[in-house]
């Protein structure tokens, strides 16, 4: 992973504003049409990016299905059209059966069983409310041995990024795929166990990963289970219990890694892109070390979004190992009033003043792309550069 000797270097989560021509060539699902929109588009994201400060810029996730403007979860539904051994479900990710957990023996629930979205269930169910998970598309379910069926697929979207990354004069950007345990949040009714599940996703995946990394992009694996997870298990457990499970997941992720290079590989990390209060999310401090675990580069999370924002005092106590760097969100996807980019260089000069300003990539706290308006989207990126030169300028003066 690049650290910068001249300025704050900047990134960003992974999803961007897709186009409207290219939505809706998804919708049509007209092969010829969604490549040529496909081509076009990721080269414009891939400049559009360049233009306005982005050091490390992503392909926007354009490869992955997303069929309306607002979408939470296009970054993992993708892998259903790239795994063998799944097929259609006749219930949502919502409509499942609740699961209940106990203590030693922690399970997910299903996803409108959060205890988030019960202790808010009016505002919830209030479309007036601002809170939305988008669409609940139906989810499929584990009927035999899985395996990766995606090479086709993989193959396309990194030989679109490297021309986009070519015609922009760019040597170097990211491309995101889902971790083991958040790929492992489908109803499984081939394994014996949730963990025997979990391990079948990672080695499914891990040649998705391979893809990735062997092309010369960086990879960055979208694990939002780590820290969202919290909320989807019923009833609360207890810390020591989740971190067990938590650290099953980092064990998955190392083992569907292995091999390749952990410096072309950062791990991202939020508490779910929804609109919500979010007052069940568990601390960082409670998971972090955990996560540095981590046989990656660089760890990506959310840093300036009002429930986390504080957090970064963590850093005060918890080490950022020597051979990671690390992404703090320094603008959120859960607003939509976009930041100052004087605020934006105060957050990153936080990280910088902890861990060294070499260490520090100033990224956003998640996707931006189908969580706010597009035009809001590129702004806040705008912001990002904008308060990442204010800071270089402190920095390296």
């Amino acid at each position: 992973m690049r650290s910068s000797s001249d300025h704050i270097l900047t990134s960003h989560a992974g999803s961007l504003p897709r186009p409207d021509a290219l939505i809706e060539a998804w919708v049509a699902n007209d092969e010829s049409a969604l490549q040529n929109q496909l081509g076009d588009a990721v080269v414009d994201v891939v400049r559009h990016q360049r233009e306005i400060g982005i050091d490390i810029p992503g392909d926007g996730e354009f490869g992955k299905p997303m069929g309306q403007r607002v979408n939470y979860g296009s970054w993992w539904r993708y892998s259903w059209q790239r795994l063998a051994g799944i097929e259609p479900g006749g219930q949502t990710l919502y409509e499942m059966e609740a699961r209940r957990s106990r203590p030693g023996g922690i399970v997910l629930t299903s996803f409108g069983d959060r205890r988030d979205r019960a202790l808010f269930a009016a505002a919830y169910n209030d479309p007036e409310s601002g809170i939305t998970t988008g669409p609940r598309p139906s989810s499929p379910v584990c009927t035999g041995p899985l395996r990766y069926s995606g090479q086709e697929m993989i193959r396309a979207d990194i030989a679109r990024f490297k021309t986009a990354l070519a015609a922009a004069g760019i040597e170097e950007g990211f491309m995101t795929a889902v971790a083991p345990a958040s790929c492992a949040r489908i109803a499984n009714k081939h394994y014996k166990s949730d963990e025997e599940f979990l391990y079948a996703c990672a080695d499914a995946m891990s040649e998705e990963y391979k893809a990735i990394v062997d092309a010369g992009i960086f990879l960055q694996l979208d694990d939002p289970c780590l820290a969202e997870g919290w909320d989807q298990v019923n009833p609360e457990p207890s810390i020591s219990d989740y971190q067990k499970l938590a650290a099953t997941w980092i064990d998955a992720l190392n083992h569907a890694i292995r091999g390749l290079s952990k410096n072309r590989i950062r791990l991202h990390l939020c508490w779910g892109s929804w609109h919500g209060p979010h007052v069940t999310d568990i601390p960082i401090r409670d998971i972090i070390e955990i996560v540095l675990k981590a046989e990656v580069g660089a760890v990506s999370f959310e840093a300036g979004n009002v429930r986390h924002e504080h957090e970064w005092k963590v850093w005060q106590e918890v080490k950022l190992p020597d051979d990671k760097l690390m992404l703090p969100g320094v603008v959120s996807h859960a607003t939509n009033v976009v930041e100052h980019p004087e605020l934006v260089a105060d957050r990153i000069l936080r990280f910088a003043e902890l861990v060294g300003r070499e260490r520090v990539i100033a990224s956003t706290d998640c996707g931006l792309g189908g969580r706010v308006h597009p035009d809001i989207a590129w702004a806040k990126l705008e912001t990002l550069a904008q308060g990442a030169a204010l800071a270089s300028k402190q920095l390296w003066r």
